[in-house]
């Protein structure tokens, strides 16, 4: 009977265990699962937030050089400003000025034409707003002029262009803007 009840108790183990086996392999496969699903979840976040890191530094270089130079082209800029102002001060041509007159405009013409192409060459650009719109993000108003002659909020005189370097605002440019006149009263007779 010994040998019967060791048989009987192997057999007991052997099915508890055979019936148990599979339900905890399962169970594993189950929970490894779950890790390697958490595991692949991580890693597709890892990779894409070194991609959009990726974007945001090819990004951040790209402004970078396009716009390093922002404060010395506004410096290059006034001074191109006060080149223009210089050439204005000169007294228009006249049929019996002296030649050396007629010279030094036409040399100074020349060196402000060169030194605006070359600021143009390099990103800098100047824009002549006599006749826009008037745009609050490219143009300071420094006087509303009362006239029949244009629409209101046109520029009807500028006091220095608006300068750009890539597209970006450098120098908002000094304007007077039209408006509508004043109406005025009506004289009634008493």
């Amino acid at each position: 009977m010994n040998d019967q009840t060791s048989n009987a108790e192997t057999e007991a183990t052997t099915e508890t265990a055979g019936e148990t086996a599979p339900p905890r392999e399962s169970e594993r496969i189950t929970q490894l699962e779950a890790e390697l699903g958490e595991y692949r979840d991580k890693w597709l976040r890892a990779q894409a937030e070194m991609e959009n890191l990726r974007t945001r530094t090819r990004r951040d270089v790209e402004e970078a050089r396009l716009y390093a130079v922002q404060k010395f082209a506004a410096d290059v800029a006034e001074t191109a400003e006060n080149l223009r102002r210089g050439l204005d001060t000169l007294p228009p041509a006249a049929p019996n000025e002296p030649p050396l007159l007629t010279k030094m405009r036409d040399g100074f013409a020349g060196v402000e034409r060169s030194f605006v192409a070359m600021l143009e060459r390099n990103g800098v650009k100047a824009e002549e707003p006599v006749g826009a719109a008037f745009d609050a993000n490219r143009h300071q108003a420094m006087s509303e002029q009362e006239t029949t002659d244009a629409p209101p909020g046109t520029v009807l005189q500028a006091w220095s262009r608006t300068w750009t370097l890539n597209g970006r605002l450098l120098k908002p440019a000094m304007v007077v803007v039209a408006k509508a006149p004043a109406a005025r009263p009506l004289d009634i007779e008493a």
